[in-house]
């Protein structure tokens, strides 16, 4: 049985929305990823900037200047990965990358193109491109497979300058949060709570490391215990996590998984949220 068909698992067109960092310096912060990233600022106030794609929001930054810094042990976010739509747009930041900030690092995964980097205040930043999906190399059971080889960086730049994409200041439209990776302190208890009660799907299981998708796709969140936190999320970083759903009747069908399995709710606009087994604040929403 597929997951389309499976009613426990969640719809292939379930995504990412958004992203929240809890910041210290809202204006360091916001020129990063504006600058760097090159993200829209879709609203800006003294305590808060959202910014996005055009008047379509991806992250959003709160200020909070009394947030300690998260610690070495504590659970949270891995990186944060904003899926542009070709390779080109690809290239594009690569520009920005390196004429503005550093790149740590960047894979080819057979599914996809990435590059590496951190923010100002240490949070993991992914940004790349998805192969076609038939091209991604998959398992006899239908999972897709994902490795790590080194990106060809040159290739990549060279498809921005023959697109005519460099220098680009921004994203292009149709970037989108494609996944979220986070640290969690034990995979069994992530995997039943992501899988068992939210509904992905395991595509891969793999190296103390899970990568859960709604569908087919190669992943919208991914768990590992590489780093080996051994303390719930908290400090300065990731506020929460945005899923967004076709339908309130999923929504509620969520609400009603939850519930039984123990997982406290509480409503927020257009949904609902709660923590998962490490803490980490999880929204979601009908759109």
């Amino acid at each position: 049985m597929t997951d389309e068909q499976d009613p426990t698992r969640l719809p292939p067109d379930t995504s990412l929305n958004r992203i929240a960092l809890r910041v210290q310096d809202l204006d360091e912060m916001t020129r990063f990823y504006r600058q760097v990233v090159g993200l829209d600022v879709v609203a800006r106030g003294d305590s808060e900037t959202v910014l996005g794609v055009g008047d379509e929001p991806l992250l959003v930054l709160p200020r909070d200047g009394d947030a300690p810094p998260r610690q070495r042990t504590q659970a949270g976010l891995f990186h944060t990965a904003f899926r542009v739509p070709s390779r080109a747009a690809l290239g594009s930041a690569l520009s920005r990358v390196r004429d503005q900030w550093r790149l740590e690092g960047a894979s080819d995964h057979g599914v996809s193109e990435a590059l590496y980097l951190s923010d100002p205040e240490d949070n993991g930043v992914e940004l790349y491109c998805d192969r076609p999906r038939e091209a991604w190399p998959r398992s006899a059971d239908g999972t897709v497979e994902m490795g790590i080889r080194p990106l060809d960086l040159d290739a990549v730049a060279a498809a921005a300058a023959e697109a005519e994409m460099v220098p680009a200041r921004a994203v292009p439209a149709g970037t989108a949060i494609g996944h979220v990776h986070l640290e969690t302190t034990s995979l069994p208890a992530a995997r039943s709570f992501y899988v068992d009660t939210l509904g992905f799907g395991v595509q891969v299981d793999d190296r103390g490391a899970l990568f859960l998708a709604a569908g087919d796709y190669h992943h919208h969140v991914g768990l590992n215990t590489w780093n080996r936190r051994s303390e719930p999320a908290g400090g300065r970083g990731l506020a929460w996590v945005e899923i967004a759903v076709p339908d309130g009747d999923l929504l509620t069908t969520i609400r009603s998984r939850l519930t039984e399995a123990g997982v406290g709710c509480r409503d927020v606009e257009d949904g609902l949220a709660f923590e998962d087994p490490d803490g980490v604040d999880i929204r979601v929403r009908a759109e």
